[in-house]
């Protein structure tokens, strides 16, 4: 076979779980894909549609009522301004004027004031004061729900400037004087604009003279004196309250532009904040807002496109990419009797907004849709499961076999014959590889059965730290004792010793009598091979001198420890024949450490190690001088050192 096509077939080689589990489920999705994808398009577009013309309705209901206000406030003028009544100026027939303008207030609620401007300076305003800032503004009492500010007799001496308070049912609560100086109806921009026009007029934002704040006004003269003007007030907050788009989205905004694109009001109250601000700022008339330098909303600049299409002339939806999404722009005209003209009422409102709801009923029924295919999996995923569950044990046991973990087990069964088979082969690999670990490093023994298939390196030069270990006396031990508690308290020796040189990174490569060959660095690298070599020692020397406090109280004999440490290049690999190997270190490394481990006699000490590990380790140990000394089968002395501990400061950073 082709070595290609053997490796695709390695590649796509996937359990039998998931064969079975793609064939069930490509059914299932091949047949239930199509419908729950039209489902769901024709749903979307359902709920788009519907969103749309909730807007659509919502928005016009929202528009139509500013245009009311504006209505209300257009017809009172007009009517006002056919009044006799109102041709004379106070205090002539003040009590009639008063009453007919507290009747229009009672019927225009959101307008702010109503007021008539005389050629001689005279004045009379009617003020709602429901609001609370303008009661603060006003200094008005508890309870006062209207205020009259009235200016007579202006060419005269005696000067009438006065501002009363009344109460909902119209009864006087407070009056005071007001100066009159500062204000004159005849500056006004509206008295100017309706006496120059001689018809009525729209005028503002502007700010007004007795409340101090942005406003829009309806003026007009009077029928039969056209320099006597009737005006009424909407103040832009007001306006902007109007504006309130809750009930279509919590995102939603609504604003108000002129005809030079200048915003008038927006429904957010942090950008009406900053538009107050800056009409505030010049009370002598209107203020030009850029609307594109001041970003007071990213959809102006389209708003203002779109009005001049003549396909939106009368207004219209759009749908507009705007923020990072999609949005829904309703534009309409407000322009009311021929007021206001070019002004235009904007609505946007994100598309995701108007389709929630409806999206989330679209997605209930699709989850259920889905529940039926999912439904349809799970069987598939089951049925797949009760055939390859053994198989996956099986491969896990396996896997844990190729980690060397290798704790006798029970095996495993199956309704299926074959796979029982496969259990019985892999328990019997089992214990082969258990006991092959029992007399191989198992570092050696995890990269002969990599299934990877790397074998062991051949030999070759690197820097190792070895460890040699030999008891004291151990031949008289053997005399006093009979074999079997010597063998007894050999083996726990040695596991005492495995035990710890495994925890310190160290291979126990030879058990040579009653001694042991440690290394490190090899065939695991390690950095920091000659401190671990160091601590494992000490760890032994330790661990030995409790095990000997054991063996005293249970009659057994004390196994006195000599351990001999060097590091050095040596030649580690595999060594042997070709049908049987060991792996091993060799060179002077090797001989200079066990060599030490001899010496330790002389000098009466348990550890010793060379100058070479002395160099390697500073001064994270403490190390006792015992000068050259000659090494047995070595030309040159071999400067000695016995490890005695960690040093203080390594133990304290520890």
């Amino acid at each position: 076979m082709c070595p290609h096509f053997e490796g695709y077939l390695v590649l796509w080689s996937k359990p039998l779980r998931l064969h079975l589990g793609v064939l069930v489920v490509a059914s299932l999705l091949c047949t239930s894909t199509p419908i729950i994808w039209l489902a769901f398009r024709q749903g979307s577009n359902a709920a788009v549609s519907a969103g749309v013309q909730q807007m659509r309705e919502m928005s016009l209901r929202l528009i139509e009522g500013y245009r009311n206000t504006l209505q209300g406030g257009t017809e009172a003028v007009a009517l006002a301004s056919t009044l006799p009544l109102l041709a004379s100026p106070p205090p002539q027939d003040i009590a009639a004027k008063q009453q007919f303008f507290l009747e229009i207030l009672r019927n225009v609620p959101n307008a702010t004031s109503i007021y008539t401007g005389y050629p001689d300076g005279s004045y009379l305003q009617v003020i709602n004061t429901e609001r609370r800032d303008v009661r603060q503004t006003l200094a008005a009492p508890d309870g006062t729900a209207f205020a009259i500010r009235t200016i007579a007799g202006r060419q005269g001496a005696d000067v009438t400037s006065t501002l009363r308070f009344l109460d909902r049912d119209a009864k006087p609560i407070g009056e005071r004087e007001i100066d009159y100086a500062f204000f004159d109806p005849r500056q006004r921009p509206w008295y100017q604009s309706a006496v120059q026009h001689g018809v009525p007029v729209s005028v503002g934002p502007y700010v007004t003279g007795t409340l101090k704040v942005p406003t829009l006004t309806i003026a007009a003269p009077m029928r039969d004196n056209g320099q006597v003007v009737v005006g009424i007030n909407i103040h832009l907050q007001t306006i902007s309250r109007l504006l309130d788009t809750q009930e279509i989205s919590p995102r939603a905004r609504a604003y108000i532009i002129d005809d030079a694109d200048d915003l008038i009001a927006h429904s957010d109250p942090a950008t009406m904040e900053r538009l107050l601000g800056i009409w505030s700022k010049n009370a002598d008339g209107a203020v030009a807002v850029d609307t594109t330098t001041d970003c007071y909303d990213t959809s102006l600049e389209t708003v203002a496109r779109l009005r001049r299409d003549p396909a939106f002339a009368n207004g219209g939806v759009a749908r507009i990419d705007l923020d990072g999404e999609r949005q829904i722009l309703q534009i309409a005209p407000v322009g009311v009797s021929g007021l206001f003209k070019g002004s235009v009422a904007a609505i946007v409102v994100p598309l995701e907004d108007l389709v929630a709801e409806a999206n989330r009923l679209l997605l209930h029924n699709l989850l259920i849709a889905s529940a039926f295919v999912f439904a349809g999996v799970a069987a598939s995923v089951l049925l797949s499961r009760m055939v390859s569950r053994s198989l996956y044990r099986l491969a896990d046991e396996a896997r844990r076999i190729g980690d060397l973990d290798v704790g006798e087990k029970g095996v495993s069964h199956s309704w299926i014959s074959e796979i029982n088979t496969l259990a019985s082969a892999l328990a019997a690999s089992r214990h082969a590889i258990s006991q092959f670990a029992l007399y191989v490093p198992r570092e050696v023994v995890r990269r002969i059965v990599n299934p990877e298939g790397r074998a062991v390196a051949k030999a070759q030069r690197q820097d190792v730290t070895v460890l040699f270990t030999d008891i004291r006396d151990f031949t008289t031990i053997s005399e006093q004792h009979s074999p079997e508690e010597v063998v007894d308290t050999l083996s726990a020796y040695f596991e005492l010793l495995n035990t710890i040189a495994e925890r310190h990174g160290g291979t126990v490569v030879q058990y040579l009598g009653d001694s042991i060959f440690v290394m490190w660095n090899a065939p695991v690298p390690d950095a920091s091979h000659a401190e671990n070599g160091c601590r494992c020692a000490l760890a032994m020397k330790a661990a030995v001198e409790e095990l000997n406090e054991a063996n005293r109280r249970n009659g057994r004999p004390a196994l006195v420890t000599r351990f001999g440490l060097h590091t050095g290049p040596a030649v580690v690999g595999s060594f042997g024949a070709i049908s049987r190997q060991q792996y091993t270190a060799m060179g002077d490394t090797i001989n200079v450490a066990s060599r030490l481990e001899g010496l330790n006699k002389e000098f009466n000490t348990s550890i010793l190690v060379s100058a070479a590990i002395h160099d390697a380790v500073g001064t994270r140990f403490e190390l006792r001088s015992l000068g050259l000394a000659q090494v047995k089968g070595r030309a040159e002395k071999v400067d000695l050192w016995e490890l005695v501990g960690e040093s203080r400061r390594t133990q304290e950073r520890g």
